[in-house]
């Protein structure tokens, strides 16, 4: 079984989730916490790829950094649900963790702000590249004083086609 049909394997994910669930307040803390730290990361790296141009590369990451945020939400969430048991028995670990996620937070506000900059350069880009061959293809003519003109669009347009599935 791959990794991703164990988190659709709804034993697998009980039994998953049952465990974290049981883990010792310090435990789960520090477990959540590495995931956080994960998420983290690949947030960084694929901002530092979009900030670079290097759309393919980042785009490449987007599988990996939606499981390993579903694996922190799974464990936010615990804490969460569990956090009067946690800040009993670890209250220290649960402080450091709610810090982290606060910095998560503004690490996520700087990606998606990036990511939103990268598609507005993109839609710009194929809006140039579309006027363009537009124009390009638009006939061109000479009027009746003799006069080069361009007679604007083409009735034949070739549209541009982006495929956005991924």
């Amino acid at each position: 079984m791959t990794p991703n049909q164990q988190d659709l394997d709804p034993v697998t994910a009980g039994a998953r989730i049952e465990n974290q669930r049981s883990m010792d307040a310090a435990t789960l803390c520090r477990t959540t916490s590495s995931a956080l730290q994960n998420l983290a990361n690949i947030m960084n790296h694929e901002t530092t790829l979009l900030r670079e141009g290097q759309y393919e590369q980042a785009s490449r990451l987007s599988e990996q950094k939606a499981r390993i945020a579903q694996e922190y939400v799974g464990l936010a969430r615990v804490v969460q649900h569990q956090s009067s048991r946690i800040s009993e028995q670890a209250p220290r670990e649960l402080q450091l963790l709610q810090a982290e996620h606060e910095k998560l937070a503004t690490q996520m506000a700087e990606n998606l702000r990036v990511l939103a900059t990268a598609r507005t350069v993109t839609q710009n880009l194929l809006s140039d590249v579309a006027a363009s061959m537009e124009q390009a293809e638009a006939p061109r003519t000479y009027g009746e004083s003799g006069q080069f003109r361009n007679t604007g669009t083409t009735s034949q347009g070739h549209g541009l086609s982006v495929n956005r599935s991924t």
